[in-house]
């Protein structure tokens, strides 16, 4: 009875049953907020300046002739070639880590196989509602299929924040349409994921989002907010 009382629920609610050809999808846009530096207040500021200018009123003058021998120290006929380190390493160069644009908001994709099928693409974390309860939990299993544990991750409300319908591949016959939900999650105190079960993934910006996906490119930049 329960059974039948929860598929009469998600059918009302337009949730794929067994009798329908339409799969529904839910997505997870994955997304690490920027790094914010928060500026020194006025306070702290003058504090500091004050602080400085006490101890210097009692910090110790040391003799011209003293200070003349330290600089007159190391002189001679050598040259010092050295090349400084770059303050931007190559970890924060690659897209695989999360160390990089740390002014900006990253998004996680992944190089697999599809639910609509086909070739490999790259996508967001996603999974087919099958019996869960609701979307939001087939979203968190989307996304906890991908990185394992969800404990440095938070959704943001329960309801898609946005949603989209594609066509499935070539050889899925018996799927008429996908019909994709979106939900927001977000990095909770985390530099580092082990991603697996897929090829490949990226972590990138907005715009570098966009040029992953050409065709959405229009309905993804209204969906994402900078």
């Amino acid at each position: 009875m329960q059974r039948r009382l929860s598929l009469s629920l998600l059918a009302k609610r337009g949730l794929s049953t067994s009798s329908s050809r339409d799969k529904i999808v839910a997505s997870v846009l994955f997304e690490r907020l920027p790094v914010v530096v928060p500026k020194i207040d006025p306070v702290v500021y003058a504090f500091q300046e004050f602080s400085f200018r006490w101890r210097q009123q009692y910090r110790r003058e040391y003799p011209e002739n003293f200070l003349k021998k330290a600089d007159s120290r190391g002189k001679g006929e050598y040259q010092i070639d050295f090349t400084p380190a770059p303050r931007i390493t190559e970890d924060r160069k690659s897209r695989k880590s999360l160390q990089r644009a740390l002014d900006r908001k990253l998004y996680l994709l992944i190089y697999g196989a599809t639910v609509s099928g086909g070739n490999p693409v790259w996508h967001f974390p996603e999974k087919a509602y099958e019996s869960e309860e609701s979307l939001r939990r087939c979203a968190e299993s989307a996304l906890e299929s991908v990185i394992g544990d969800l404990s440095h991750t938070y959704f943001v409300g329960n309801a898609p924040m946005g949603h989209m319908v594609t066509q499935p591949g070539e050889d899925n016959e018996e799927v008429s349409s996908l019909k994709r939900f979106f939900f927001k999650s977000q990095v909770i105190a985390a530099n580092k994921f082990d991603v697996s079960k897929c090829v490949d993934f990226v972590w990138v910006t907005k715009d570098e989002l966009l040029e992953y996906f050409p065709q959405q490119a229009e309905f993804l930049d209204k969906m994402i907010t900078s």
